[in-house]
């Protein structure tokens, strides 16, 4: 097990008694952290994470950051740091059609803007969205432990001993897991799942381009599995490509010019000649709902919570919405000086984020299963259904509220207003 040496304010940190501590040290697990210190100071907090100092800075992913989450990140004083590097989605496209074929017919459109100068959504790497909550995180004087796993933990009536694997023990109220969609810390909880496998693995990785995107983004339903094309900063997009899994597990293993060839098919040449920049991995995609977020002393959040497909895009701004209602939920209830931990005050959080998880997870799951085929029937009554949505202006504009986490009984946080 990876340990590092321990820094004074860790120490620190292990002998004192916390209010919450959180679990991983992802974009949900820090915005988390940063969105309950930021509005209670006096809470204490610290983050602890399995994976290595620095690891993080090697995570060649993008994001897509819905104008909600984007509405967050500017209220947690974090925004001014990302937009340099955000790319604005100006434009949205939907095809549906076959790898083959020469032509593919454009069936939805929508307009980038949720209203006059607010992009829907920003595409942001992956490690400039962490960088930029780490450095927050740290302003706040919240401690981050790196290289270290919960071992186990054992909640009393009153607190949780979280014991780590160099040998440490931290004393807390609350416990918070944010470790992923295979949480450790969900399985110790007792907490289960309901999940099932698609069979498919998405393929991501970064292209560079001769031409530039506009910000335009784009979605090809084909037999296999949604292909995304989503705009960065310069003439680069990240790609989410979604195959059955043993061909995604063949593609990613051959050499560049196989797999550029099919990356091209997929692509097209609309943007010129193109480019892998980077790593290209592939990760395998299913369902995953826990049955509870919380127990006493204990909360999920993030893809501990629910890991859902790509299909919408959706799974980090439902981590954001996570993030933001257990801070509101936590601040709420330390202003009145009830327990934070106590299993009433977290059932609110249950209740809050629940309905909405289980809805985008079905939602999810049935676009994946009517667009990822190539049976003939089905597929004239969806593109008859996407030429209808794109000829009604009032769905549309719905599609894209929701799609930018404008709609619903939202966190303050997601509204652009103080915890």
């Amino acid at each position: 097990m990876a340990t590092r040496k321990t820094t004074p304010k860790s120490e620190k940190t292990r002998n004192a008694r916390l209010d919450v501590l959180i679990a991983g040290a992802g974009y949900v697990g820090l915005a988390t952290a940063v969105s309950m210190r930021a509005a209670r100071p006096d809470l204490r907090i610290a983050v602890v994470d399995a994976a290595p100092p620095g690891v993080w800075e090697k995570d060649g992913r993008a994001s897509a950051v819905a104008a909600a989450a984007r509405r967050m990140l500017d209220r947690l004083g974090v925004w001014d740091e990302i937009e340099p590097e955000a790319q604005p989605i100006t434009e949205m496209i939907v095809t549906d059609s076959r790898t083959s074929d020469p032509v593919r017919p454009v069936f939805l459109t929508f307009d980038g803007e949720v209203r006059p100068g607010e992009p829907f959504a920003f595409m942001v790497a992956n490690r400039v969205l962490n960088g930029a909550l780490r450095k927050r995180a740290a302003s706040l004087g919240i401690d981050l432990i790196e290289g270290v796993a919960v071992e186990r933990f054992d909640t009393g009536p009153a607190s949780v001993t979280v014991h780590l694997a160099d040998g440490g023990a931290v004393e807390t109220r609350l416990l918070v897991a944010a470790d992923g969609v295979r949480s450790r810390l969900r399985d110790m909880a007792g907490v289960k799942t309901v999940s099932w496998e698609y069979g498919q693995s998405g393929i991501v990785c970064t292209v560079a381009h001769e031409r530039p995107h506009n910000g335009r983004a784009e979605e090809h339903f084909l037999p296999a599995g949604p292909f995304a094309t989503l705009p960065l900063k310069g003439n680069r997009s990240s790609i989410v490509w979604t195959e059955r899994t043993a061909d995604a597990e063949r593609l990613v293993k051959e050499d560049d010019f196989v797999f550029e060839t099919e990356l091209e098919q997929r692509f097209g040449l609309k943007l010129g000649e193109i480019h892998v920049e980077g790593q290209r991995r592939a990760w395998p995609l299913g369902l995953t709902l826990a049955r509870a977020f919380v127990a006493p002393r204990f909360a999920l959040a993030g893809d501990a919570a629910h890991g859902i497909h790509p299909i919408a895009g959706q799974g980090l701004n439902l981590g954001f919405k996570d993030a933001a209602a257990l801070a509101q939920t936590v601040v709420e209830a330390d202003r009145l000086g009830q327990d934070i931990g106590a299993l009433d005050v977290l059932e609110r959080y249950q209740v809050w984020r629940r309905f909405d998880t289980m809805q985008m997870g079905a939602t999810t799951d049935i676009l994946n299963r009517m667009f990822s085929n190539d049976l003939g029937p089905l597929r004239a009554v969806r593109d008859i259904g996407l030429g209808l949505v794109d000829r009604m202006p009032p769905l549309k504009n719905f599609f894209i509220r929701q799609a930018s986490g404008l709609t619903g009984p939202a966190p303050r946080l997601l509204r652009g207003e103080d915890i």
